[in-house]
């Protein structure tokens, strides 16, 4: 296997925490095995945790370059960090 694969890729390195790697794997698993982005209450079912706290890390995520969103379009998260770049979905 040839680890240089990506080197057409933008080499944008993301640097995100713990926290934050969970939000982005569960998105793209999600979006893998649904076929569409979760909502925010897709998030905080499974992180239980509260609205104000998914919509505040989604922000985050997007300030950050690691996700884009569509204004006023549902269920428009699009990941941005590369699948191979993601942890494990705890």
């Amino acid at each position: 296997m040839n680890q240089k694969s990506g080197a057409a890729r933008s080499p944008i390195v993301h640097s995100f925490t713990e926290k934050q790697g969970q939000y982005l794997a569960f998105i793209y698993a999600y979006s893998r095995l649904f076929r569409r982005p979760p909502a925010e209450a897709d998030m905080q079912r499974h992180f239980q945790v509260s609205p104000p706290s998914v919509h505040q890390m989604v922000l985050t995520l997007e300030r950050a370059g690691m996700i884009r969103r569509q204004p006023g379009v549902a269920r428009s998260i699009e990941l941005l960090v590369a699948p191979q770049d993601l942890p494990i979905l705890e």
